[in-house]
């Protein structure tokens, strides 16, 4: 099929750093990816993955937290801080990951 569309995007610059290294690890130039992202949606009849907001366990999901909850929580993380309980966010975050 012949292409002769254009397509101007402004999309975040990490983002499409990111997808551009995955992208050329897989050998597949960026448009060719876009192209066979807008043929699925086209064969599938809508986005071809689910599109859903993120899983959070309920203990850190401020949504359904009480003021006083949320407050209780923002105290002791406060009073980590100065008595030092604290960790860098590489290790805080790989040991969120190995939790959830």
């Amino acid at each position: 099929m012949e292409k002769t569309a254009t397509l101007n995007l402004r999309v975040n610059p990490t983002v499409k750093e990111r997808a551009e290294a995955v992208l050329s690890r897989l050998g597949i130039p960026m448009s060719t990816a876009i192209d066979m992202y807008l043929n699925q949606i086209s064969l599938t009849g809508g986005i071809p993955f689910p599109v859903t907001l993120p899983k959070v366990p309920d203990v850190m999901n401020a949504d359904l937290m009480s003021n006083e909850q949320i407050h209780a929580k923002l105290k002791k993380g406060y009073d980590d801080i100065e008595a030092g309980r604290v960790q860098n966010a590489t290790g805080a975050f790989a040991n969120f990951r190995g939790k959830y």
